[in-house]
C-alpha cells in the first residue's frame, strides 16, 4: 500500500507494528510497571485488532498483562495512590471475556477497591494522585471513568457506573469556561495551590491532550450506560458542547495547538496527541449520533493534519510532535515541555484516532467499540 494514501486502518497497522519491532510486549515503558502509558498505547492496538482481527495484536497486549499480573491476580510495580495507574485495568476486560481466567478478574476486583477508597475532596471527586490533595485533573476522566463503568457492566456493579458519571459532572462544573466552553485543565478548591487562582482554583490554561481525555473518556463511559439513565441526555449535551467548542479552535491545517486556545501566540505549537483525540471524539460522537455529522469535515482536516506532519525511517513510522507527561503550569510551561517521538500515549492517542476515523467513514449506522 502506498504511503502517501490516508487510509486510517493502514497507519493503525503501521503505528502498532513499528512500536512491536520496537519493544517485545513485556518491554513497554515504563517496564514493569502498570502505568496509563502502556494501557492508552494497548488500548489502541486492541481497537485495531477489533477491526483487523489479526491475532498478533491481541496476543501483544496479552503479552504485556501477563507479564505483570501473577498467577494469583497480584498487580506488579503498581501505585494504588494515582488514577494514572487504575487506567490499564481497561485491557484486563477483553482477557477476562476470552479466557475467563480468574487472575483477570481479581486484579479488577483489587482495582476497584483501590477506586473506593482512594481520596476525594469534599464534593467527592478523586484527587488526581494520593500526594496532590484536593486537586481534581481533567486526565483523571480518562483514568478511572472507563474502567469503572465496564466493571459496573461486567459485574453487575452499578455504583460504580454512578461514580463515573459523578466524576465528570464534577469537573465539568468546576473547570469549564462559560466564555469559550473549553475546560480548564485542573481544578483545586482551596486556591492555596501555586497553579491555582485564588479565587476560583482553577488552572491558568486549557491545556489540549487534557481537554483530548474528556470526550474520549466520557464516550467510553457511555457504552455501558443505556439511554434510559437519567443522566445520558446530559453527558450527550455535555459531549457535544465541549467538541464543538473545540473545533472553533482548529487550526486552518487542521491540528490544534498545545495550549487551544491561543493558536498563534509566541511560543505556542500545534501538537499531536490532542489533535488525534479531539479527532477520535468527534469521530465517535457522529457515529454515536451526538454531534452534527457537518462535523466530519473537522474530523477529515484533523486527521489529515496529524498525517501530514508524520515521517518515516525505513519502515517504522513516527509520530512527533507530542508533548511529553507534564503537570499544572502557566502558558509559558506548556509551551516549554519538550516534545517526543513514539512516545506510548502520543502513539496510542495516534491509533485511537485512527480506528476511529476508519470507523467513521466505512461502517454504516452506529457504532459499537466496547472492549470485548
Amino acid at each position: 500500500m502506498e504511503r502517501s494514501n490516508m487510509d486510517p486502518l493502514f497507519y493503525a497497522k503501521e503505528a502498532c507494528d513499528t512500536l512491536m519491532r520496537m519493544y517485545h510486549g513485556a518491554d513497554l515503558p515504563p517496564k514493569g510497571h502498570f502505568h496509563y502509558h502502556q494501557g492508552v498505547f494497548l488500548s489502541g492496538v486492541y481497537q485495531t485488532y477489533l477491526l483487523t482481527k489479526e491475532e498478533t495484536y491481541f496476543e501483544y497486549m496479552k503479552t504485556w498483562v501477563d507479564s505483570i499480573i501473577s498467577e494469583d491476580g497480584t498487580i506488579g510495580k503498581y501505585d494504588s495512590g494515582q488514577l494514572d495507574d487504575i487506567q490499564p485495568g481497561i485491557l484486563l476486560f477483553p482477557l477476562w471475556k476470552r479466557t475467563h481466567d480468574i487472575r483477570y478478574q481479581k486484579a479488577l476486583d483489587r482495582l476497584m477497591q483501590d477506586i473506593e477508597c482512594f481520596p476525594r475532596n469534599e464534593e467527592g471527586g478523586f484527587w488526581h494522585k494520593a500526594h496532590l490533595p484536593g486537586q481534581m485533573w481533567l486526565d483523571g476522566l480518562y483514568m478511572g471513568g472507563p474502567i469503572c463503568s465496564e466493571y459496573a457492566d461486567c459485574f453487575d456493579k452499578p455504583e460504580y457506573l454512578e461514580l463515573a458519571v459523578q466524576q465528570i459532572l464534577l469537573m465539568r462544573e468546576h473547570t469549564i469556561d462559560s466564555k469559550t466552553g473549553l475546560w480548564y485543565h485542573a481544578w483545586e478548591g482551596s486556591g492555596q495551590v501555586s497553579w491555582a487562582d485564588p479565587e476560583t482554583g482553577l488552572s491558568p490554561e486549557f491545556w489540549g491532550r487534557s481537554i483530548g481525555w474528556v470526550p474520549v473518556a466520557v464516550l467510553d463511559v457511555m457504552e455501558y450506560m443505556p439511554e434510559s439513565h437519567p443522566q445520558y441526555k446530559n453527558l450527550c449535551k455535555l459531549v457535544k458542547e465541549l467538541l464543538e467548542a473545540v473545533c472553533r479552535f482548529q487550526s486552518e491545517e487542521g491540528r490544534w495547538y498545545q495550549v487551544v486556545d491561543k493558536g498563534g501566540q509566541e511560543g505556542n505549537w500545534l501538537e499531536n496527541s490532542c489533535s488525534s483525540l479531539f479527532v477520535a471524539a468527534i469521530c465517535k460522537a457522529i457515529k454515536k449520533g451526538i454531534l452534527d455529522p457537518a462535523y466530519a469535515k473537522n474530523a477529515t482536516k484533523g486527521y489529515e493534519g496529524v498525517i501530514k506532519d508524520l515521517h518515516w525511517k525505513g519502515e517504522d513510522l513516527l509520530i512527533g510532535n507530542v508533548c511529553i507527561g507534564t503537570g499544572v503550569g502557566d502558558y509559558k510551561h506548556y509551551c516549554d515541555r519538550p516534545v517526543c517521538t513514539n512516545d506510548l500515549h502520543g502513539v496510542g492517542a495516534f491509533l485511537l484516532m485512527c480506528t476511529q476515523m476508519y470507523r467513521l467513514t466505512t461502517t454504516p449506522g452506529t457504532d459499537d467499540t466496547k472492549m470485548i
